[in-house]
């Protein structure tokens, strides 16, 4: 296996910098790690962090209120066929087990309870600010988020990152129930953020500990606060997932069900999805559901207890799309997540953040 793992560090005062591109061969998970070390320039500075704090903060949360669902175009335009497509283990299957509930026994519950790992994803593009949807999952230091790549990537200004990047678990108009966590540093596969290939719809992105919105307190790490998704890869088509998310979005007939304030969910079984050329997507999985814009990086989550609102995020939100042609969104898709997809996740996982509040 050649995984090449794309390296970016997140802009936080709103200028891009590439930290450069690690063109590694990583044979090996055990190889992943070393191929993508802590320094290098990663690092930003405290004082850049929370200058993005503050902007997202300012005027009781004015920016973030403001902020509106990010589309980047990720709906396939017309009727589109599932099956087919590419999508298959390239190797052993794995899973890293999730954090935060481990003294919870589960048990049968009748409703579906949220994730308390889920929140929303924020940043500023072109001067406007925007929204995605993403969660907290587990990593060697308990700091990392997992979204979908062009929720990171700027792929049509072909640049690095999108600007004063930060992710906001339970968020809900305005409030930062667990703190505000300003992006560190993001990994992507090098097809996605140079070739735009939604094969690799996906980002790992590191995080600062978490800041109280109103003192600029340090609230500690994400995964701390909130828990973290475990993750699995490698896993057969077919198994049954909730994948949730913020839809905000119109369905193309105009309908506009949801607003963006609360997470919904869809539930059901994994299929292959067909190919969609325009996204250069040959290797996604298919999902029955009618969320809409918005809902772009939140995790599809397997063996998900209820009870203890943790499993394994086994793909991400990548497109939405119709398949009977009606006018209504009935599909989403997620890339899916191989033995490369480890890998980038493990380079990520490995590398600790720091605090940037009192």
């Amino acid at each position: 296996m050649n995984t090449r793992v794309k390296r970016l560090m997140l802009p936080l005062g709103g200028v891009a910098v590439a930290t450069g591109m690690i063109a590694a061969s990583l044979t090996s998970a055990a190889t992943a790690s070393a191929a993508a070390p802590a320094s290098d320039g990663l690092s930003t500075t405290q004082a850049a962090a929370m200058d993005t704090v503050k902007f997202w903060t300012a005027s009781d949360g004015k920016s973030l209120k403001s902020a509106t669902k990010f589309t980047s175009d990720a709906a396939v335009q017309g009727k589109i066929k599932l099956g087919g497509g590419d999508a298959a283990p390239d190797g052993k299957t794995g899973v890293v087990p999730p954090i935060g509930q481990e003294k919870i026994t589960p048990t049968k519950v009748k409703n579906v309870n949220l994730p308390k790992t889920i929140g929303k994803v924020f940043f500023r593009l072109d001067g406007k600010t925007y929204w995605c949807s993403g969660s907290s999952i587990q990593g060697k230091y308990r700091n990392l988020v997992a979204t979908a790549g062009h929720c990171v990537y700027d792929t049509d200004a072909n640049r690095d990152t999108l600007d004063r990047w930060v992710f906001i678990p339970g968020y809900y108009q305005g409030k930062s129930p667990w703190g505000i966590y300003v992006g560190k540093s993001a990994y992507t596969h090098f097809d996605f953020a140079n070739y735009e290939d939604f094969d690799s719809d996906y980002a790992f992105v590191t995080v600062y500990n978490g800041v109280e919105a109103r003192t600029w307190k340090d609230v500690g790490r994400l995964g701390d606060n909130v828990g973290g998704q475990g993750f699995s890869w490698n896993q057969k088509i077919g198994q049954t997932v909730y994948a949730f998310g913020y839809p905000a979005g119109k369905h193309p007939d105009g309908d506009q069900p949801f607003t963006g304030q609360t997470p919904k969910y869809c539930y059901g079984k994994t299929s292959a999805a067909g190919p969609v050329s325009g996204f250069k997507a040959e290797a996604q999985i298919a999902l029955k559901c009618s969320m809409t814009a918005g809902a772009s990086g939140g995790p599809w989550i397997a063996q998900y207890s209820s009870t203890k609102r943790l499993g394994y995020i086994n793909g991400v939100t990548s497109l939405v799309g119709d398949t009977d042609g009606n006018g209504r969104f009935d599909f989403a898709t997620s890339p899916y997540f191989d033995s490369e997809t480890y890998s980038i996740y493990s380079a990520a996982s490995n590398l600790a953040s720091g605090k940037i509040g009192k």
